[in-house]
């Protein structure tokens, strides 16, 4: 897995190529997550990842939750998972990451692997 790609949850990836949203087009997404319960840790795997870690290792050392596997979550349905989880997960690209991302849960940060169509 290469560098990953961070866009800002919740706006539009203003480096893509694409030229339009493809959000609502994918029914499904592969995801990965970090999830810790401070600001501080999750910020301290942020820049793990910024300096050149692989995702899944960090998550493996950094994550609080139960997913294990570097914070594979699997194939998930915009209805499995939390609201600003969910909006920013399927705004992704394949291979992007998202910006740190608050929820009840936490904060996370979002590793999208693939997508489903719809």
């Amino acid at each position: 897995m290469g560098k990953q790609k961070v866009a800002k949850a919740g706006t539009k990836d203003e480096g893509g190529s694409s030229g339009g949203s493809t959000l609502g087009t994918c029914s499904q997404v592969k995801v990965r997550h970090i999830l810790c319960e401070k600001h501080s840790k999750i910020m301290e795997a942020l820049g793990k990842i910024q300096a050149g870690e692989k995702f899944d290792a960090v998550a493996t050392a950094y994550s609080e939750d139960a997913a294990r596997k570097g914070g594979d979550l699997g194939w998930k349905r915009r209805n499995e998972l939390v609201g600003p989880f969910a909006d920013a997960a399927f705004k992704l690209q394949v291979g992007q990451m998202s910006d740190v991302i608050k929820t009840q849960f936490g904060y996370h940060i979002i590793l999208c692997e693939g997508e489903r169509p719809g």
